[in-house]
């Protein structure tokens, strides 16, 4: 179902709200990368994981083939905290789903090339999801150790 995407922002104040989003080092994804850092982990920024797929992740751990990403809570759906959009709310809800669409198939894609994937909502606690990722990278570092010394 193709919804006509607006032309224009139905207001000025909606505009310079949406031109102020950034797309990489928000709060949330800075929050998450000092208690990362802080936990000795040392990472790769909006990096893509596979050359050929345009797909960014968060944060990537290249020697674990570990891809971390922060979803946002409008933009991705987030069950919690989704709210429907006002104005243009066809054009918004068909939005949320092709993302969540692409996010299923960025998640498929690099679990077929033998990543691990991390998805985390910009509304949970940095400190608790850097020791999820933190047990990832260290837990395929290791299994990747095993397989070097049995070599």
């Amino acid at each position: 179902m193709a919804v006509q995407r607006p032309t224009r922002a139905s207001s000025d104040g909606t505009r310079k709200s949406m031109q102020a989003n950034r797309g990489r080092d928000t709060k949330p994804e800075l929050a998450l990368r000092r208690a990362v850092h802080a936990l000795g982990l040392r990472y790769r920024v909006s990096v893509r994981p596979l050359p050929g797929i345009r797909r960014t992740a968060d944060i990537v751990f290249t020697r674990a083939k570990v891809a971390v990403f922060m979803d946002g809570c409008f933009w991705h759906g987030c069950p919690e905290h989704h709210t429907k959009s006002a104005t243009n709310a066809e054009y918004w809800a068909e939005k949320v789903r092709r993302n969540r669409e692409r996010d299923a198939e960025t998640d498929r894609l690099l679990t077929e090339a033998g990543w691990s994937v991390i998805r985390i909502w910009e509304h949970e606690d940095p400190a608790a999801s850097a020791k999820v990722i933190a047990a990832e990278v260290h837990g395929r570092s290791t299994d990747r150790q095993r397989d070097y010394s049995t070599l």
